[in-house]
């Protein structure tokens, strides 16, 4: 059987054919070299047997990155770092506002705001002149998750509720209001015909295909503190609970990797690993 018509089961449960392209793609894309990426292939498929899924596929080359070309494998893990912001949706709520601040907004998270009928939690509130966005953000912490028209249609109307209080406002006359969903996981077709027929903001993971989340954050260079290979989940948790969310936070506050009470040279480790995210 050749290599390019293996089927492979991806998280979510869905069977598909492997994309050998794809994962070259995706290793040279995190900035290991073509030569790298390439023998980094050839392990793979050597090993590729029919069922594999598309998680031990993944660890695989993400464990062979990291011994063969390490600064370019927090790249490589940065979808699944993402899902690592749980459980709670807050860390993810405050990244997706660092993100738009970075893209010019002002922006405030977890706020309580008055509609004309009732008031409402905003997870994001991002503002720039003569604009202003109210955002759900949907976490998911694991693959597979997709959000259905359900949300978009609550999202959509609790939108118009806070619009129909904002346009009564003298001060607000002349901005454009927006009401937008951000996830780390992808909308299902009905979801992302609906948003953008009502005008919603839609960014998911791959969605648009210009300026989605994945592409936001590379050009960015915003990278989760849980993109970090030189420090352990427990630790990332510890930092999490702290507000470190972003590697550059943590190269402004390298106090909090003395409080993990790790060596010193895994610490300069970590920090050469921060140094490098952040150029």
């Amino acid at each position: 059987m050749s290599v390019d018509s293996l089927i492979i089961t991806k998280a979510s449960g869905e069977k598909v054919v492997f994309d050998s392209q794809k994962l070259l793609h995706s290793l040279k894309s995190a900035g290991a070299s073509d030569e790298i990426s390439e023998r980094i292939l050839a392990h793979i498929l050597d090993g590729l047997e029919e069922g594999a899924t598309t998680g031990k596929i993944y660890q695989e080359a993400f464990r062979l990155l990291k011994k063969f070309s390490r600064p370019s494998a927090p790249k490589y893990k940065l979808k699944r770092a993402v899902m690592e912001l749980g459980p709670s949706g807050y860390p993810f709520e405050k990244y997706i506002g660092e993100i738009l601040k970075k893209q010019g907004y002002e922006t405030k998270v977890g706020i309580v705001m008055d509609g004309k009928c009732v008031t409402h939690e905003v997870d994001v509130l991002a503002s720039k002149p003569g604009e202003k966005m109210a955002i759900e953000c949907k976490f998911g912490n694991h693959n597979g998750k997709k959000v259905d028209i359900k949300v978009a249609l609550y999202v959509h109307a609790r939108f118009q509720d806070l619009r129909n209080h904002w346009r009564r406002e003298d001060s607000e006359q002349n901005v454009k209001f927006r009401g937008g969903i951000f996830t780390n996981g992808n909308f299902t077709s009905d979801a992302t015909k609906y948003g953008t027929c009502v005008g919603l903001k839609m960014v998911s993971w791959s969605f648009p295909r210009t300026g989605n989340l994945n592409q936001m954050i590379i050009h960015s260079r915003l990278f989760p503190v849980t993109s970090l290979t030189f420090i352990t989940k427990k630790e990332k948790d510890f930092l999490l609970k702290e507000g470190i969310v972003l590697v550059n936070e943590l190269a402004n506050h390298t106090e909090f990797l003395d409080q993990l009470r790790i060596p010193r040279n895994r610490i300069r480790k970590a920090l050469d690993e921060v140094e490098t995210l952040c150029e």
